[in-house]
């Protein structure tokens, strides 16, 4: 069923918010929790579609699933996996579903999965994870829009990334945890979910040090044993909370949020003139009405540079600052897709390459406008939340693999969101 936004211009926003669970953290744990064979209990967890598709690609290899979805918790037990084939009904919806070739190849030695889908933001090549795995001692093979990996058996390697890929830091972690030996990752991510993901894995008895760093060691160990974890707080949730603050001119204390996580976000919010402070309870974020917003530079980066995910709403804070900012994508080479759709609603801003630079407006124009992913359609929201008068976001299926009842959230702090059918 495909549904809309509706969405009136209503002021300043106003209240608490409590953030939930890190899609980008829980994915992976998820998909790891086949590497030990037992029951895992995951708590915090979010409820969004993408979390239902990974689910799903669990159960279709055979895992027995139990998700209390108000309480946040997923049972998992992996003992009942059968297959070690993810096909593409699953795998096409969710990019994060090509995390199980780690896992299964490490439990397994074998996987077959099909080459990944997810947001249209831009390429993500695989050949990173690849190259780590084979280094493990797997063999891959192309074939049919599938790719194989297998080994009689994985063995600790010394592996330099390229480029410090979240993804593939993450499935050479999941496979080098039972290899045999010591595997030593070089330049590899260092974001905050990959530090939760370690925890996970250790938790479950794996041998892993240095998670959060540019190196991470890992001890291979026999085996692994179920375990319980409670996934990190969403720190893009939060980052989009803190600018709906920010955009709408309002007053917004966000709980459950780890300051530490956030703090590009907190330097560009305040360069931007905005009040963040940071209390025992969580963190407030408020606009000064004796202040104007004004234009702040951005260059997103791996972490801990300001995150790739954040930049559409940045832009359209930026969009209604005083002054021009110049925002550059280094990270994705396709995410620039809210710009065509934030100049429907009066925003000035020119592609040069891989920047957008904004020369700020007074204030939005309400629109028809389409998300075209997950980030761009967060951004769309919030332009909306300030705009002259009545938006419609069609396309909303995106903003629900990141955000829970995103309308129902805005609402509670004074927003006017209706989620309608999309006839």
């Amino acid at each position: 069923m495909n549904e809309k936004f509706i969405i009136q211009p209503t002021g300043p926003l106003h209240g608490n918010i409590e953030i939930g669970g890190a899609k980008n953290a829980v994915l992976p744990v998820l998909a790891a929790t086949i590497l030990s064979g037992q029951n895992c209990t995951i708590q915090n967890v979010p409820n969004l579609s993408d979390v239902e598709y990974m689910r799903c690609l669990l159960e279709s290899l055979g895992a027995k699933t139990d998700w209390d979805k108000p309480g946040g918790i997923l049972s998992i037990d992996t003992g009942t996996v059968t297959s070690c084939k993810a096909d593409y009904e699953w795998v096409g919806k969710l990019r994060a579903s090509f995390l199980v070739i780690g896992a299964l190849l490490g439990r397994y030695k074998i996987a077959k999965v099909s080459l990944p889908g997810g947001c249209a933001i831009g390429s993500r090549p695989i050949d990173l994870h690849l190259k780590g795995l084979a280094a493990l001692g797997a063999e891959v093979e192309h074939s049919h829009g599938y790719v194989t990996v297998a080994a009689k058996k994985l063995t600790g390697a010394k592996i330099y990334l390229d480029f410090p890929s979240v993804g593939a830091t993450e499935n050479i972690m999941m496979a080098a945890a039972l290899a045999d030996g010591q595997t030593i990752l070089e330049n590899c991510a260092v974001e905050p979910e990959i530090v939760d993901l370690a925890n996970f894995l250790n938790s479950s008895g794996a041998e892993i040090r240095g998670a959060g760093t540019d190196t991470i060691k890992i001890n291979g160990v026999k085996e692994l044993h179920g375990t319980t974890h409670s996934v990190i707080p969403d720190r893009i949730e939060a980052g989009t909370f803190m600018v709906a603050a920010a955009i709408t001119r309002g007053n917004i204390l966000l709980t459950n949020i780890v300051a530490d996580h956030v703090k590009p976000v907190i330097a560009k919010l305040k360069e931007a003139q905005i009040c963040v402070e940071e209390l025992e309870n969580g963190i407030r974020v408020w606009h000064d009405p004796t202040q104007d917003i004004i234009s702040a530079d951005i260059k997103t980066l791996p972490y801990p540079g300001f995150p790739t995910d954040m930049q559409a709403q940045f832009m359209s804070l930026m969009a209604v600052a005083k002054g021009t900012s110049i925002i550059t994508e280094t990270v994705f080479e396709n995410r620039f897709m809210q710009v065509g759709e934030l100049k429907r609603m009066g925003a000035d801003i020119k592609i040069e390459s891989r920047s957008a630079v904004i020369e700020g407006i007074p204030r939005f124009a309400g629109a028809q406008v389409h998300a075209s992913d997950l980030r761009a359609g967060a951004a769309l929201t919030l332009a909306a939340l300030c705009a002259s008068d009545v938006s419609e976001i069609r396309g909303i299926c995106h903003i629900d693999r990141g955000y829970y009842k995103l309308e129902q959230q805005f609402n509670k702090l004074g927003a006017q969101i209706n989620r309608v059918c999309d006839e």
